[in-house]
């Protein structure tokens, strides 16, 4: 609003308005976790979405030691940042950290 007033514009800033959707059953929410998690991904390969990970290995690992991401905690590696996760809070669809890794990945294939 203030860059809009100060440069008489109006409108939009930055691309397009917020959008949502809920998530209204178990299969999506499923999706989104990983969708988030996948994300940074795109650092080391920008056009995986588009193209496959070639390297899940490699994937895994820099998902692992990727800092600004929860994937780590939910693998079952231990840090100090994980303190902030609260993952009671979460549905338990991931009871192993096996199982977790493992699902996460299958959402590569799988569509939703």
């Amino acid at each position: 609003m203030y860059f809009n007033d100060k440069y008489g514009r109006k409108g939009r800033l930055f691309e397009s308005s917020y959008k949502s959707i809920h998530a209204v059953d178990d299969r999506y929410l499923k999706y989104l976790f990983a969708y988030i998690h996948l994300n940074p991904v795109k650092l080391i390969n920008p056009k995986w979405k588009e193209n496959g990970i070639k390297n899940l290995e490699e994937a895994k690992k820099y998902l692992n030691n990727y800092a600004f991401s929860s994937f780590a905690d939910y693998a079952g590696r231990d840090r100090d940042s994980a303190l902030i996760l609260t993952k009671q809070e979460f549905p338990e669809y991931f009871p192993t950290p096996d199982i977790f890794t493992t699902s996460i990945f299958e959402w590569i294939t799988t569509e939703v």
